[in-house]
């Protein structure tokens, strides 16, 4: 990328279970997360983690790297369906597609982390970007997360 955002062509993760997939294939050295927004060609210019930053919705603030969703699996997750794991961390930031206007939507990157932000969430420098998530992983990721029929929780939405 050249700084002039270049187009970014990237493969669409089609349903959960694709997803799932990428997760098992990742490398021990890489680490994957979930970021929503317009997409790569906006949020990246330059050599990865060179002018990649969210911006604090409260103050304002650039933040020193993307606002992201790891998608790797936690040690106190055990034998939980990695299906799952991976559905909740679709459904957590659903809101944001509304929140944010049109255009936003997931998409899937490596990358590494760089910091917190105010919400506790990962900052990170992206180094590749990998994939797009479409609506039909998205509404099953909701089925599958609506079928834990648990009354106390919901995505991670102030508003509501």
């Amino acid at each position: 990328m050249n700084g002039v955002r270049d187009e970014v062509v990237l493969p669409v993760v089609d349903d959960l279970d694709q997803l799932v997939d990428l997760l098992r294939e990742t490398r021990p050295d890489e680490e994957m997360y979930i970021r929503w927004s317009r997409g790569p060609e906006i949020d990246l210019c330059g050599q990865p983690g060179a002018g990649q930053s969210s911006k604090d919705a409260l103050t304002g603030i650039d933040l020193p790297g993307l606002s992201a969703n790891p998608l790797a699996v936690e040690p106190w997750w055990g034998g939980r369906p990695l299906r799952l794991w991976v559905a909740r961390r679709l459904y957590d930031y659903c809101h944001l597609r509304d929140l944010r206007g049109p255009g936003v939507r997931p998409w899937v990157l490596v990358g590494e982390q760089c910091g917190r932000g105010p919400d506790n969430e990962p900052l990170v420098h992206c180094r590749r970007p990998v994939a797009w998530v479409s609506e039909r992983a998205l509404r099953e990721a909701d089925r599958v997360v609506e079928a834990q029929a648990s009354e106390e929780w919901g995505p991670l939405h102030r508003a509501d």
